[in-house]
């Protein structure tokens, strides 16, 4: 295998005895014709997870619930101290995230290795969906008071952690649902139909506040938004399981205890580093600034709802908004993928990224049509960034190391989480309990890897 990670001529599309790197998995599907049901299916499990990022995470129950005064103490409201303690809800927050970042840096790669060698992805899947359902559950018994306020972080943190480590195995599945011609396509169909997936649950719950069913300033409207999400994403799974095949087993490994793989793990990274160079560099790259990509969404809306006084309608609309323009670039990126390469894709957007997030911290004073404006702008760079690193991993992946790689790429991702929430947390911390200064510090990790990303090779493209 090359330096880039591209197949040589003549070498197997399975794993040899000695354990080699091998053709990427990709190559496995070259010529043949995928069914539309089954990528569809597929695209699914995105549209039903959706929620807990968007509704719960993003949009509604962290930034209207979470952060709001429903968890300060009473005395402080309405005086000067709100905004201190309002800020200090957002800092600790980021701490919480980092927690569930570092737990993510364990797990994931050692049981997506794991899932590799049992030939169970599907099962690993449904084991964290479900965890992740529950976590849903929990959310929708938080009450009101300073005395809840970690049980919800926890269990923010908590729902996190099992969404990614499922969302280890759902994106191993990738190379089996795609060729080499598609993979961009049907990855930015993934990530741009669960975009979609927020529109409507966003626009459902907007429905249920017009018309008078729910009311935003009460708590029972968010346990009420918890409990949602968790019924949504058990209806939409479902078709994933039931359409998509478990990959076939590549190599017949040795089974080993859970320690021992991260022995193992430890000699697959080296195997990655001589055998595949371009999978290990990007791997570190794209931590770097999937994490400012990741820190975005989730404190953006804290920006919203604490600098330019966001009410809980006014984000609920504002997130409709953007994950309609998020879920359009997305799908349309996935066809320039193809077209023109992951890279130019992925760089393009965290530059994008980098120039709108720092708009909104140096032209604050224009006010929330400003604040509109760079939203939609960076809602129109997140999601082609996501779909299209994620490609680009697929098409450098070796045969039968799906579920590991994607495991490091999880890994990697959070190892780097603790960048963005603890920068946004320190730069409010440093200019006394300043929400908005956060910002920088979520700039400053989308550089820093868009740089990184700048040095590492592009995979090739088919050109059949």
């Amino acid at each position: 295998m090359t330096n880039d990670g591209s197949p040589e001529r003549g070498t197997p599309s399975y794993l040899t005895a000695t354990d080699a790197l091998p053709v990427v998995g990709l190559a496995e599907n070259e010529g043949k014709t995928i069914p539309r049901k089954r990528v569809w299916s597929w695209a699914f499990w995105d549209w039903a997870t959706q929620p807990f990022n968007t509704v719960l995470l993003t949009f509604v129950w962290v930034p209207s619930y979470l952060t709001s005064t429903f968890f300060v103490d009473p005395a402080v409201v309405g005086t000067a101290g709100e905004d201190a303690a309002l800020g200090q809800l957002a800092s600790n927050l980021g701490y919480g995230i980092t927690a569930a970042g570092l737990l993510i840096a364990l797990l994931a790669p050692v049981l997506g290795q794991r899932a590799d060698r049992t030939g169970r992805q599907k099962f690993q899947l449904l084991l964290f969906t479900i965890l992740l359902i529950v976590s849903q559950l929990g959310l929708a018994s938080v009450q009101p008071g300073a005395e809840w306020f970690w049980i919800g972080v926890a269990l923010i943190a908590v729902g996190s952690i099992f969404g990614e480590i499922a969302g280890v195995n759902y994106n191993a599945l990738l190379v089996s649902i795609s060729t080499p011609k598609t993979v961009g396509k049907v990855s930015g169909l993934g990530w741009g139909f669960g975009y979609l997936g927020g529109i409507l649950a966003l626009a459902l719950v907007v429905g249920l506040i017009l018309g008078g069913v729910l009311d935003g300033e009460v708590a029972s409207t968010f346990q009420l938004v918890a409990l949602g999400s968790a019924i949504w994403t058990i209806i939409f799974v479902i078709p994933i399981f039931l359409n998509v095949p478990e990959p076939p087993k590549l190599t017949v490994a040795e089974k080993v205890g859970f320690w021992r793989s991260y022995v193992e793990l430890g000699r697959s990274v080296a195997r990655l580093f001589r055998e595949a160079r371009a999978t290990f560099w990007f791997l570190l790259a794209s931590a770097v600034y999937r994490d400012g990509l990741s820190a975005v969404f989730v404190f953006g809306s804290v920006i919203a709802s604490i600098v330019f006084g966001f009410t809980f309608t006014d984000l609920v609309v504002f997130g409709i908004a953007l994950n309609l323009v998020a879920g359009i670039s997305t799908i349309f990126a996935g066809r320039l993928d193809d077209r023109f390469g992951p890279k130019n894709v992925i760089v393009i957007s965290v530059f994008g990224l980098v120039a709108c997030t720092l708009a909104v911290f140096f032209l604050v004073d224009l006010g929330i049509p400003m604040f509109w404006v760079a939203g939609l702008l960076l809602a129109m760079f997140v999601g082609p960034a996501q779909a299209a690193s994620r490609s680009f991993l697929a098409r450098v992946t070796p045969a039968g190391k799906e579920g590991e790689v994607f495991g490091l790429y999880a890994t990697t991702g959070r190892a780097a989480g603790w960048m963005a929430s603890l920068a946004w947390g320190v730069f409010i911390a440093l200019s006394g309990s300043q929400t908005l200064y956060g910002l920088l510090g979520i700039a400053l990790v989308l550089l820093a890897g868009g740089i990184m990303l700048l040095f590492v090779k592009a995979p090739a493209r088919s050109t059949t």
